[in-house]
């Protein structure tokens, strides 16, 4: 973990209530697709956890929803503005062990780590296709951006507007597959857990305190005993997942 000064070089609508934010800074704490950063906003309490959505030399991408006064915030911030950012938290995902072939399914908030993962696992000669999974139309983003790294990439959307209509559970029934990584809504994790049918690595969501192991505020219980979804987390295994009734 580190802290640094990040200054904002552009922050931009891409969709509904969804922003995409280009930092620079120190980066080189970002090591892994899947770990997030936690930011300061001036008299909020509490950092903001963000999914790192791509990370290059010194330039850091985040995507974020407006669903708070905090993300409200962030949404008003200008170029050249300067935030407070811890970088190189959670474990991230192990693309070790993706196989050749390996799935990508993102839903919403969890589409941003779906890119840089993809870009490391190209960078590996893999060949991984992605679902993205939306409510509606007007909430698709990042389709084009995948598109470009010359990856499959299927949209879905649950109401039907765009691309292929229901779940991103929906769209993987024909698709051959050597292994799976996932992010997104708890919902949706448990109905990719209960469909897919290969080993993976699931992301997971969590209110936080800290934001790196300290309060133990986002702790969870797993078959091999409590993890923390800020330090042993986001990142779970599918084999270890101990669903809550």
């Amino acid at each position: 973990m580190k802290q640094s000064i990040f200054e904002i070089v552009s922050n931009k609508l891409i969709a509904d209530n969804t922003y995409e934010m280009v930092l620079r800074g120190d980066c080189t704490d970002i090591t892994k697709p899947g770990q997030f950063v936690n930011i300061k906003l001036d008299s909020f309490f509490l950092r903001r956890p963000i999914s790192v959505c791509d990370c290059e030399k010194d330039i850091l991408t985040l995507i974020y929803k407006v669903v708070g006064h905090g993300t409200e915030k962030m949404a008003a911030m200008q170029a050249k503005e300067k935030l407070d950012i811890l970088t190189g938290l959670g474990n991230g995902y192990d693309i070790s062990k993706s196989g050749d072939a390996p799935l990508l399914i993102g839903g919403g908030a969890g589409v941003p780590p779906m890119y840089m993962l993809a870009k490391e696992l190209i960078a590996e000669g893999k060949k991984p296709t992605v679902i993205l999974g939306f409510n509606k139309k007007s909430e698709v983003f990042y389709e084009e951006e995948f598109s470009a790294l010359g990856i499959k990439t299927i949209v879905t959307t649950a109401d039907g507007s765009y691309g292929v209509k229901g779940f991103v559970t929906d769209a993987f029934k024909d698709i051959s597959y050597t292994y799976f990584f996932t992010c997104g809504p708890e919902p949706m994790l448990r109905a990719v857990y209960n469909t897919t049918s290969t080993s993976g690595q699931m992301s997971f969501e969590a209110r936080m305190g800290c934001g790196f192991g300290a309060c133990m505020g986002c702790t969870c219980e797993t078959i091999t005993g409590n993890k923390r979804i800020c330090k042993e987390g986001p990142v779970l295994e599918k084999e270890e997942i101990k669903w809550q009734n």
